[in-house]
């Protein structure tokens, strides 16, 4: 599957947030000045071409639906930015996120928690 430009994930964002939608929908969620409508359109096709979005045709509207979840997305998002930024090391990543001098300390113990709570993957 094609990789989401950021204008793409934009489109995909908004189609997330129901089950099917009609164009001028996704076009009504963006703040104003919005983009210009064949825009919206433009990108729909776009990512029903690359397969992250479908649609259905009653009589003359087409209703498009994300065929790619959020999680998944997110998960693949997450598997390039370790393999582009920390050298493929998750460790890397969380060592990042524990210098990170935003992290407030309920944040650190989160994160502290769910990696000592991490049950081991069956193979």
């Amino acid at each position: 599957m094609k990789s989401l430009t950021e204008k793409e994930e934009e489109v995909m964002r908004k189609l997330w947030t129901k089950d099917e939608m009609i164009a001028r929908e996704v076009w009504e969620q963006y703040p104003e000045p919005r983009p210009h409508f064949n825009t919206i359109l433009t990108f729909l096709r776009i990512l029903e071409q690359k397969g992250w979005v479908k649609h259905r045709t009653i009589g003359n509207t087409n209703l498009y639906t994300a065929i790619v979840s959020r999680e998944e997305v997110g998960k693949s998002s997450l598997k390039t930015l370790i393999k582009n930024f920390f050298n493929g090391s998750a460790a890397g990543l969380v060592n990042a996120l524990l210098k990170d001098e935003n992290l407030s300390d309920a944040e650190i113990k989160e994160l502290i928690d769910l990696v000592e709570n991490k049950k081991p993957s069956k193979k």
